[in-house]
């Protein structure tokens, strides 16, 4: 029973207009060659950055510099703030249903009385 709700919620999420808007605007962040090529740009600095950590050197300014610049050229671009704005959106409906499910849980805890159905 349990697993035939869980499917029927998984269902109603992804015809939900907050997941379709998500869907829809990760797709054009994938078509968008600038917001991949920053995207990458920031991964690259962000490995290298790492990358000296894990050898346990410090990261050069210049390079934490770099990184906060391609950062911030990335949050600028219009298509990764639709994605995230669509994300935050899907992120809210998803903590309403998950406030959902902890309410019932709470009153079939409580419950003397056992239904499957």
């Amino acid at each position: 029973m349990i697993d035939q709700k869980a499917s029927e919620l998984g269902r109603l999420l992804g015809q939900s207009e907050e997941y379709k808007t998500l869907l829809r605007a990760s797709e054009r962040m994938k078509e968008d060659a600038t917001c991949r090529q920053l995207l990458a740009e920031v991964e690259r600095i962000a490995q290298d950055i790492e990358r000296a950590a894990q050898e346990g050197r410090e990261p050069a300014k210049d390079q934490v510099e770099k990184y906060d610049r391609a950062l911030q050229s990335v949050q600028a671009n219009p298509v990764y703030q639709q994605v995230v704005a669509a994300q935050a959106n899907f992120e809210k409906l998803m903590a309403k249903v998950n406030a959902r499910i902890y309410e019932g849980m709470k009153q079939g805890a409580a419950s003397p009385i056992i239904t499957l159905g």
